[in-house]
């Protein structure tokens, strides 16, 4: 009897400020060829291309090769800790002979030219750190001098955090997509000289621009409760993100920019991925896409951000991105994931489902 395989989604979104979408962020309205709607991308697509695909195959009575677990799951927008994580930590034996996984951002296109399209498969993801940075300082009158203000000596340490540029680290997943993508182009790619090359590659450049250092994005400030009273304390929040091997470094970059003052402290952490770029699952989405669109070539990428799959590898189970979609070249994909006016192609969605039942039959 052969392992299973699962397929898991994340069923919750981040929210969304009806005011500024073209077309109401809860609709699900189809206009213009696609499907609007926050989780559009992230990820009702997947969710829903596989409750197509798996109602499909019971209705026809077409049994795939190896069982198949589907797993939807909540929080995954907030770190995971009531979805995949509790699941995991308290329920693994359902789970249980499960050996791989696919899930969301991964196998969507990037045409290179009419006859060639890559389609981005995830094989790596940054691990994170999502930090609370606290400076205690001394309280007083808005009108007097104070040498130790909290909200300056805050600011400047974030200013230092979010203006630094961390150094260029290649990983041997990022290595192989600049290999994919210089063949693909027809030039020789520099990783410290990316500016041109992320130019050229249109919607997934903030992907691909994120994955070749650590990063570290200042994202909240708090402090003070009167215009004329210093605050004796000052709060702010990090998103960090490291590559694989590379947290220590990561960290100890973080302390020295912050400095003595400043105390740092986790509001959640989660591990880097990496595996490789082979074997029969591998195989199978190679040939699931090529059936469907004769001109794709299945790459390796890393992940910017995180998915359920860091919970899931604690049991050992090795994942990937395999969310399948053809889409047009001037769709600003990156864009799309917690952006304004998310949205999919229905025919991208049609394209999607197509590839993910040939894979089931070859998993």
């Amino acid at each position: 009897l052969r392992p299973a395989l699962m397929i898991h989604g994340h069923t919750d979104v981040v929210p969304a400020n009806a005011a500024d979408w073209t077309h109401h962020p809860f609709s699900g309205e189809i206009a213009d060829g696609c499907v609007w709607g926050r989780g559009a991308v992230d990820m009702k697509d997947m969710d829903a291309m596989t409750l197509a695909v798996v109602r499909d195959r019971l209705r026809s009575g077409r049994r795939p090769p190896r069982d198949i677990v589907l797993a939807f799951l909540a929080d995954e927008e907030a770190g995971g800790t009531h979805g995949a994580r509790y699941l995991v930590d308290h329920h693994p034996d359902l789970f249980e002979g499960v050996t791989e996984a696919i899930s969301e951002v991964g196998g969507f296109s990037f045409t290179v030219n009419e006859n060639l399209r890559l389609y981005l498969i995830e094989t790596a993801q940054k691990g994170m750190h999502w930090m609370r940075l606290t400076v205690d300082g001394t309280a007083g009158h808005g009108s007097m001098v104070n040498r130790d203000n909290a909200i300056t000596e805050l600011c400047e340490a974030v200013g230092r955090v979010g203006r630094h540029t961390f150094p260029v680290r290649v990983t041997k997943t990022v290595r192989s997509f600049l290999d994919e993508l210089s063949d693909a182009l027809g030039v020789e790619l520099d990783p410290e000289d990316m500016e041109a090359t992320l130019a050229r590659l249109g919607g997934i450049a903030k992907i691909i621009g994120a994955t070749l250092s650590n990063t570290a994005a200042p994202t909240q400030l708090d402090a003070g409760y009167k215009v004329n009273v210093i605050p004796g304390q000052a709060v702010a929040h990090v998103d960090g993100r490291f590559l694989p091997g590379y947290e220590e470094e990561f960290l100890a970059d973080i302390d020295r920019l912050i400095g003595p003052r400043v105390k740092r402290e986790d509001v959640h952490s989660d591990k880097a991925l990496e595996t490789t770029f082979d074997g029969a699952l591998v195989d199978a989405m190679r040939t699931a896409l090529v059936a469907e669109d004769p001109v794709a070539r299945a790459v390796p990428y890393m992940l910017s951000g995180g998915t359920d799959a860091k919970s899931f590898d604690d049991l050992g189970i090795r994942g990937f991105g395999f969310a399948p979609l053809k889409l047009p070249p001037e769709l600003d994909f990156a864009g799309m994931f917690h952006g304004v006016d998310e949205r999919v192609p229905v025919d991208g969605l049609q394209f999607g489902v197509r590839v993910l039942d040939r894979f089931i039959d070859r998993c």
